[in-house]
């Protein structure tokens, strides 16, 4: 009986080391939310952790929100306290997976990402997934998310200034673990 269970233990301790797991904390992720003739509303986090299973195509991705960083620091300031509002919601997270993952070519992942406590499901976001060497797996892409998909809303003061629909870029260097 023992053997049995020294047996079972080994083959699934087995097959977790061999999953095929990479990661980065130092993915990036640029939003945009800019329109013609105003300042430029754009922000980016250099912080973001991800991870992605290669095996079975799941990714998933975190980003702090007081961790984007925009060129003006009152446009920052308004992001964290009125539209983000990052104390009561410090966490982006986007969770999915990538549908007949394969590297080197445009794949498609569905998820959900959450964002100011709203959570909203994507379907068939394309993304590029590119592998350099045995240890470093490329995923990059953009896609477009509506501010009121996340119960944001803008005041009409600064509506004309504001995009309602925001350009979202991400580039992950993930490392084999």
């Amino acid at each position: 009986m023992k053997t049995y269970f020294l047996l079972l233990a080994l083959l699934v301790s087995g097959v977790v080391l061999t999953q095929n797991k990479y990661l980065t904390k130092t993915g990036t992720l640029t939003f945009e939310a800019s329109v013609p003739s105003f300042e430029e509303v754009k922000a980016s986090n250099n912080s973001v952790t991800a991870i992605l299973n290669a095996d079975t195509g799941e990714f998933a991705a975190l980003a702090l929100v007081k961790a984007f960083r925009f060129k003006n620091a009152l446009m920052q300031e308004h992001f964290n306290e009125s539209y983000a509002e990052s104390d009561d919601y410090p966490k982006a997270i986007f969770s999915g997976k990538i549908k007949d993952f394969a590297l080197g070519r445009t794949n498609t992942i569905e998820g959900e990402l959450t964002f100011h406590g709203k959570s909203k499901t994507y379907n068939d976001l394309e993304i590029e997934v590119e592998e350099q060497g045995d240890d470093l797996i490329i995923i990059a892409g953009t896609f477009v998310a509506n501010v009121s998909d996340f119960g944001i809303s803008i005041p009409k003061v600064v509506s004309n200034k504001l995009s309602d629909k925001v350009q979202i870029q991400f580039e992950f260097k993930l490392k084999k673990k």
